[in-house]
């Protein structure tokens, strides 16, 4: 299937209704594979060997994969027992996004609810409207976070916005939209002169790879730089603001991002350029509150960091980039603390990094963190 000739969302449910069909993220922007998942364990592979990344898109892909549970039960019968322990093999795929067990424990609470010969057909209906939701909370993103870069473009008197991002937090990790792209798009689409600056994202090159690829698609002007010029070209005046994503936020405004966020926050706060976060509530975390603490950091293989992908002659290929036995480590995320974050842009609005802030948006919310 061409990518270039639809309009693709990351993930679908194919024809049969039996299939859940993802764009394998692994080989973008030079081969363009759908991998086809059939059953949990094809979705826990997906998640753990990133087919799919980027906490709104797992968290889908996380509520479709209790839909496959629920379809390939034994002997037909999507007991509570046997979709409670698939629930669990699902949520423990990756542990710092927690839009994967959200997304899991929604799908699972309804059909624990519904008749044993309904449940298939709850299943499947929970992950579309979760995958639909998100969508719309993505879309939203982008109305929210449009007027601050409609700001920055008056005050500049229509020269140039350049916005700093960093990994992918586009439509390829959130279904539609993105969110930190989600702004950009809707400035673009309004005659707004934009240019992102895209981090590469080392170990896996999730900017350069993909960030850069959807922008380009979409035809926004970008450049791609590597992960440490960012500090350099704040301090001469050439970002004025920076917009990330977040696989996990807390309750009083940490939050998890692919590592090196923290050191664009502090380059962004050292040169005083509002460095903004862009989320659904699906990514906030509401039982913790100290991220430095409490959320999991995953380490993954080293051989991510030893090796870099590419295409060569043609064919996508992985090169040694290290000495042969030199031993690496392949931290996956970091925590900015609320304190460098100018501000959530959700699909409720902007608000501070903080506690009043978040339930100022979202006063269902408001209760204590457990462990406070």
């Amino acid at each position: 299937m061409s990518m270039e000739s639809r309009v693709l969302r990351p993930i679908w449910l194919d024809d049969n209704g039996s299939t859940v069909n993802v764009i394998d993220q692994r080989v973008l922007p030079h081969e363009s594979i759908v991998a086809e998942l059939r059953t949990v364990d094809h979705v826990i592979t997906a998640i753990k060997d990133m087919f799919v990344r980027g906490a709104p898109l797992i968290g889908v892909t996380g509520a479709y994969g209790l839909f496959l549970a629920a379809l390939n039960a034994p002997e037909g019968k999507p007991e509570n027992d046997y979709l409670i322990q698939e629930s669990y093999r699902l949520k423990a795929a990756r542990p710092t996004a927690v839009n994967l067990s959200w997304g899991v424990d929604r799908v699972l609470a309804a059909i624990l609810q519904a008749p044993l010969p309904e449940r298939v057909n709850t299943a499947r209906r929970v992950a579309a409207d979760i995958a639909e939701e998100e969508v719309e909370n993505c879309r939203r993103i982008g109305e929210h976070g449009f007027p601050l870069i409609e700001a920055v473009s008056q005050k500049k008197n229509g020269a140039p916005v350049n916005i700093l991002t960093h990994c992918n937090a586009g439509w390829l990790a959130c279904v539609e939209y993105g969110t930190a792209t989600a702004p950009m798009y809707v400035a673009f689409n309004r005659g707004i002169n934009i240019h992102v600056w895209v981090d590469e994202t080392r170990p896996l090159n999730q900017g350069a790879r993909l960030t850069a690829w959807e922008l380009g698609r979409h035809g926004i002007p970008h450049t791609i730089i590597t992960d440490n010029a960012g500090g350099h070209l704040m301090q001469h005046d050439l970002v004025d603001l920076v917009i990330v994503g977040t696989d996990r936020t807390t309750s009083s405004g940490d939050v998890a991002n692919k590592i090196g966020t923290y050191l664009k926050a502090l380059a962004a706060k050292d040169n005083d350029i509002p460095f903004y976060v862009a989320l659904p509530s699906s990514t906030i975390d509401w039982t913790i509150q100290d991220g430095l603490t409490d959320i999991p950091i995953e380490k993954r293989d080293p051989s991510e960091v030893r090796y870099v992908q590419g295409l060569c002659q043609g064919r996508v290929q992985s090169v040694l980039v290290t000495p042969a036995d030199s031993p690496a480590a392949n931290y996956a995320f970091d925590v900015t603390p609320a304190r460098l974050v100018t501000g959530f842009i959700t699909e409720r609005g902007i608000c501070t990094a903080s506690h009043e802030g978040l339930v100022g948006l979202f006063p269902e919310k408001n209760q204590k963190p457990t462990n406070m």
